[in-house]
């Protein structure tokens, strides 16, 4: 019983796998973030470009 304990706590396969889960979870979160950020822009410039060719006509 103590070797199989003993095992378990020197497996760090769980952890590693946990880390990459941090890490992929926290490029998402970067992601999703400069996604909003240009969206927000884009519909602004958008929209300028809209009243700038309805004064023109």
């Amino acid at each position: 019983m103590a070797q199989l304990f003993a095992q378990f706590l020197k497996d760090r396969s769980g952890a590693t796998a946990i880390e990459y889960g941090l890490i992929a979870a926290l490029i998402s979160v970067a992601l999703i973030g400069g996604a909003k950020a240009l969206g927000t822009q884009l519909n602004t410039t958008f929209t300028n470009l809209k009243d700038t060719l309805g004064n023109n006509s």
